[in-house]
C-alpha cells in the first residue's frame, strides 16, 4: 500500500446555502462539529494520524475538499454526518454524497460515511453513495478497527464491527454492530479543538440577544449520549439503536469547558445533550462546577417542561446557564400523547413563567402537522405560542426523519416523502413536511410560515424583546422575519 502522510481526514460536510436559502449568511449559527472532533480526538489517542476538515464552517465546495484531501493523501477519509440537531443530518447528506464523489474522483483515498443518517439507512446509504464503507452506529470503534485492517497485509473487512460494504461482486455485505460506549470518559476524550478553525464558529442570533455584537467565539459539547425517551417525530437514538442515556463524568466536562475558555477564549456555549435537564446528580454538579469557576459563561441548553425543577432555577441561572430550549411541540395534550411524547404536565404556562422569573430565558420548540393534528389543534399551539410569548421561538412541520418512527410509519402507510435528502430541512425551498391524518403536507407547510411570521411580527412580541434587549434586538427580528422563504410546494 503507498505510504500516506495522514492515515485519517475526517470531513464535516455542509452546504449553508442549500440549507438555509438566503438565511445562511448572517443569521444561521455555525456550531463546531463536536462529534467529528472527538473521534478525531479518539483515534489520535489510539495513535493514528488524523487530520479535520469542516467543509460547512469554511463553506467550501465538494471540489476544494477533495483538493485538500488529495493534498493530506491520507489511506481513509471519513465523512461524518451529523447536524446541529437531529434533523440536520438527512439535510446534510446532498452535501456528503457531493464530497464523497469528489473525493473518490480526484484522489486514491478509501472513503467511509457515517453519522446519525447512515446509522438510520446504512444499507441505502452503501448502495446510493460512491463510499466504499458505510459506519453504521457511533463510529470510534469501527473507524479505529478500520484503520487497523486497511493498514494490515491482508484486509479483512469482515472483522470490521458496524461496517457495510459491497463485496468483488458488488454485492452488499454487513458485520454486526460495534457494541455501545461504555466508558464515556475514555471513549469521548476532550474533543481535538485545535484541530478545527475555532475563529470561525458563531452563535445563535438569539443565543446572543443580551450582546447581539459578539456570537464568536463558540464552543459546544456534550455531556452525555442519547436520550431516554422515545418520541414518533426524532431519530436522535439512531446510531445507538435504542433509547437510553450515557453521561460522562461532570469533572470530564469541566476539563473541556476549561479548554474552550482558557485556550480559545469562549464565552458563549452550546450543551449539545438532548436533554441536559433530567438527572440532577449530573447536571448540578455540572452547574456547581461552573459556578465555582465563575467564567461568566453565556450557556444553552435542552430541558423538558416536565424535568424543569424550579427548586434548581436560580442555581442553573448563577451557573450562566441563560437559555433553556423547551420542546412544547403541541398545545393539544392528545396531539402530544399520539407523538408518544409522554410529558407528564398540567400547566405549560406555570413552567415556563418560573424559568423566566429566574432569570433564564426560554425558547419554544412547537411542531405542526403531528400525526393528529387538525387546522383546530394546530391554530391552539400557535395561539399557545403566542400568549406564552417565550424570549424566542421555533416552528417546524413534523418530518419522517429517517432513523424516527414516524419515517418507518410514512413507509408503512405510503406516505409521500421528501423526493431528495434537502428535502428534509425545514428551511429548504424543496422542503415536504408529512401530511397528517386530517391535513396535507402543502397545508402544513404554509401554517407553519404564517405562524412564523406572525409570531414574529407580534406588536406584543416585539415589545417585550425591545424592553428585554434593547432596539437593537428588535430592529434584528424584525429584518429575521421580513424574508418569507420560498417553497416548491405552495408554488412560490
Amino acid at each position: 500500500m503507498s505510504h500516506s502522510n495522514v492515515d485519517i481526514v475526517l470531513i464535516n460536510p455542509g452546504d449553508r446555502k442549500q440549507v438555509y436559502q438566503g438565511l445562511g449568511a448572517e443569521l444561521a449559527a455555525v456550531e463546531p462539529p463536536f462529534w467529528v472532533a472527538v473521534i478525531a480526538s479518539y483515534l489520535r489517542n489510539a495513535g493514528f494520524t488524523v487530520a479535520l476538515i469542516d467543509a460547512n464552517a469554511e463553506n467550501i465546495a465538494p471540489s476544494e475538499v477533495a483538493e485538500r484531501v488529495s493534498s493530506l493523501a491520507p489511506l481513509l477519509a471519513a465523512i461524518i454526518v451529523y447536524g446541529s440537531q437531529p434533523s440536520a443530518s438527512t439535510q446534510n447528506m446532498p452535501a456528503a454524497e457531493r464530497i464523497c464523489t469528489a473525493i473518490k474522483d480526484g484522489t486514491t483515498a478509501r472513503v467511509a460515511i457515517g453519522g446519525l443518517h447512515p446509522s438510520a439507512l446504512p444499507e441505502h446509504t452503501i448502495l446510493t453513495t460512491d463510499a466504499d464503507y458505510v459506519i453504521e452506529g457511533e463510529g470510534p470503534l469501527t473507524l479505529s478497527s478500520l484503520l487497523r485492517v486497511l493498514k494490515s497485509p491482508a484486509p479483512d473487512l469482515a472483522s470490521v464491527p458496524g461496517l457495510w460494504y459491497r463485496g468483488s461482486d458488488e454485492s452488499v455485505h454487513h458485520t454486526l454492530p460495534a457494541p455501545l460506549i461504555n466508558d464515556l470518559d475514555t471513549m469521548l476524550p476532550t474533543a481535538a479543538w485545535d484541530l478545527l478553525p475555532m475563529e470561525k464558529y458563531r452563535a445563535h442570533n438569539w443565543h446572543c440577544f443580551d450582546d447581539i455584537e459578539h456570537r464568536s467565539p463558540y464552543g459546544a459539547i456534550y455531556t452525555s449520549l442519547g436520550c431516554p425517551f422515545n418520541c414518533v417525530f426524532c431519530c436522535i437514538n439512531a446510531p445507538f439503536g435504542k433509547p437510553g442515556i450515557r453521561y460522562r463524568s461532570p469533572q470530564r466536562v469541566l476539563e473541556e469547558v476549561d479548554i474552550l475558555v482558557n485556550r480559545y477564549g469562549v464565552k458563549n456555549l452550546k450543551i449539545v445533550d438532548e436533554l441536559f435537564v433530567l438527572d440532577e446528580r449530573h447536571y448540578l454538579t455540572i452547574t456547581d462546577l461552573l459556578i465555582q469557576r465563575g467564567y461568566g459563561l453565556n450557556i444553552w441548553a435542552y430541558a423538558r417542561v416536565d424535568t424543569v425543577n424550579p427548586a434548581h432555577l436560580e442555581r442553573m441561572k448563577r451557573a450562566g446557564i441563560n437559555w433553556l430550549a423547551l420542546g412544547i411541540e403541541s398545545a393539544n395534550p392528545a396531539v402530544r400523547d399520539g407523538a408518544a411524547k409522554k410529558m407528564r404536565v398540567t400547566d405549560i404556562t406555570r413552567t415556563v413563567r418560573t424559568i423566566q422569573a429566574a432569570g433564564i430565558r426560554v425558547i419554544g420548540n412547537y411542531i405542526f402537522g403531528l400525526p393528529d393534528d387538525t387546522l383546530e389543534t394546530m391554530q391552539e399551539t400557535l395561539d399557545m405560542a403566542t400568549e406564552l410569548n417565550c424570549e424566542f421561538a421555533n416552528f417546524y412541520c413534523a418530518m419522517a426523519y429517517p432513523g424516527s418512527k414516524l419515517y418507518e410509519i410514512a413507509l408503512a402507510h405510503g406516505w409521500q416523502l421528501p423526493e431528495s435528502w434537502s428535502g428534509y430541512s425545514q428551511h429548504a425551498y424543496d422542503c415536504r413536511p408529512l401530511p397528517s391524518n386530517h391535513l396535507a403536507a402543502a397545508d402544513i407547510l404554509k401554517f407553519r410560515d404564517d405562524a412564523f411570521h406572525r409570531y414574529f411580527a407580534n406588536p406584543t412580541y416585539l415589545e417585550m424583546v425591545e424592553t428585554e434587549f434593547g432596539l437593537r434586538v428588535r430592529s434584528h427580528i424584525e429584518a429575521m422575519s421580513a424574508s418569507r422563504l420560498r417553497r416548491k410546494l405552495i408554488g412560490d
